[in-house]
């Protein structure tokens, strides 16, 4: 690794570090440097860590742990190569063991070590499914290498006699041609093979004609509308495709629309107002049906039109994905495997982070949401800036909506039934990202949340609950966990 290179890595790793001791989320800056999280990062950290461990003894134990954080979030880190976060991971907690002996910190070099074992026992299961994947592609190769040996004998021979009938044929031709020359035909064969060339250059130009006014329409678009609509509590959708397109035109890639499709369960009353658009607009209405909750069938839909497109429609070089999800950043990887530019675009909160850093470019609409103002949020921007993907503010602002259509009430709602509401409204949700924050349990994500607000949680034989107007004596105990 050359010094410039290497100068590259050791200046992410110190920033990484230095946003694990801030305790900042580090999803965001490792999702976009992605195609440096490899091998050279492991590297470069066992390496530096030594470096500092000899010139700066007194501060080791601090740049120890800061480094064990790091790597707990490494090793938990759902994007990216898993093998590679793996071996990044492994880096770190041996280079934290080389301070945190079992002599002088006994219990956190049993934690560390509890971190190194669970780290080696999942390198060992990628391992096995790496060399039983590598058998059967062997399996298959030898197979496929004595079923060819099996047919060469008798493919040789036929292409023997194949080539015999062919050498008899050019014979006979030579023989019809010195034949031929003799006859008064050829003028007027001569004459016919000029009209044949001619009517292959007339063809080649209108191929190229066709082809021409094809790379203009070189733009197709799709709607994800129920990702857009936020959910289907939400009657007011003010959502315009004019506006839209209108915003893509300043896109200079942008040319020509060639398709356009719009996902959603059109029998629903509230998607009414987009009928007409779309009509006008020429958008095609694509009927999805609500197979069940949380079953993706738009996602699912959209993707497997967008690949199917690729193959029979070339010329398209511009694809459009109008939605937040998440689950879409794969696809756009694809796109980009077969050398096609993505453009992202979805509503302000209703963004996911990893889909929009992979998009060439991406269109940030206004958010729909209500006025955020009127709601009670103590210190609402320190909250913020330390949770990941403002999922903290997400589920405070649904709480307060829950309070305010009077749904939590004395006997409350079950924490399990909310968390079924939050996954539906929150693209991506899942309280476990939030390591910082120490919300690894759903009891304890609530508790943090309903911190300042006149909601509290409260436990009744063990089934937690979301109340009001509480005792104080209830809230106490429920502080305390007890």
């Amino acid at each position: 690794m050359s010094n410039e290179v290497n100068n590259q890595y050791q200046a992410l790793l110190i920033e990484l570090l230095k946003t694990t001791h801030q305790k900042q989320s580090l999803y965001t800056l490792l999702s976009q440097h992605i195609d440096k999280i490899n091998e050279n990062l492991a590297l470069t950290l066992r390496k530096w860590a030594i470096e500092q461990f000899k010139q700066r003894p007194n501060t080791a134990i601090n740049i120890a742990k800061i480094i064990y954080e790091f790597s707990k979030t490494i090793h938990s880190f759902k994007h990216g190569n898993p093998t590679t976060n793996l071996e990044i991971a492994i880096a770190g907690y041996e280079t934290s063991l080389q301070v945190y002996t079992y002599e002088n910190f006994p219990q956190d070099w049993y934690h560390i070590q509890q971190s190194l074992l669970a780290a080696y026992q999942q390198r060992q299961q990628l391992l096995s499914i790496s060399i039983a994947e590598l058998k059967q592609e062997a399996h298959q190769s030898i197979s496929y290498f004595n079923t060819i040996f099996e047919k060469s004998p008798e493919e040789i021979k036929q292409a023997e006699l194949q080539i015999e009938i062919l050498r008899n044929e050019l014979i006979e031709l030579k023989q019809q041609e010195t034949k031929f020359m003799k006859t008064d035909e050829i003028p007027s064969l001569m004459i016919e093979l000029q009209k044949i060339k001619q009517s292959k250059i007339n063809t080649s130009s209108l191929q190229f004609a066709n082809s021409s006014n094809n790379s203009e329409f070189n733009t197709a678009i799709f709607y994800d509308i129920e990702n857009l609509s936020f959910s289907k509590n939400n009657s007011q959708i003010n959502f315009s495709f004019k506006e839209m397109r209108d915003k893509l035109k300043k896109i200079d890639i942008f040319k020509k629309v060639a398709i356009q499709c719009a996902y959603a369960d059109w029998s629903e009353s509230r998607l009414k107002p987009l009928k007409d658009e779309i009509q006008q607009l020429g958008v095609a209405a694509i009927q999805i049906f609500d197979f069940g909750h949380n079953k993706n069938a738009a996602d699912i839909q959209l993707s497997i039109d967008v690949m199917e497109l690729v193959i029979l429609r070339p010329y398209i070089q511009v694809f459009v994905i109008v939605s937040g999800d998440g689950g879409f950043a794969s696809l756009a990887k694809k796109l980009h495997e077969y050398g096609k530019t993505v453009i992202g675009c979805a509503y302000e909160g209703k963004i996911n982070r990893f889909f929009q850093s992979i998009c060439d470019y991406f269109i940030v609409l206004p958010s729909l949401q209500g006025k955020t103002d009127e709601l009670p949020i103590t210190n609402s921007n320190e909250f913020v800036k330390n949770t990941n993907d403002d999922i903290f503010l997400k589920t405070k602002l649904i709480l307060q909506r829950l309070k305010k259509e009077n749904k939590i009430g004395k006997d409350g709602i079950p924490i399990a039934q909310v968390h079924s509401l939050l996954k539906a409204e929150i693209p991506d949700f899942d309280e476990k990202r939030s390591q910082e924050e120490n919300c690894k349990k759903l009891s304890t994500f609530f508790k943090k949340v309903v911190e300042g607000t006149e909601i509290c949680v409260a436990g009744n034989n063990n089934k937690l609950m979301l109340k009001t107007n509480l005792p104080a004596d209830t809230v106490g105990r429920t502080k305390n966990g007890r």
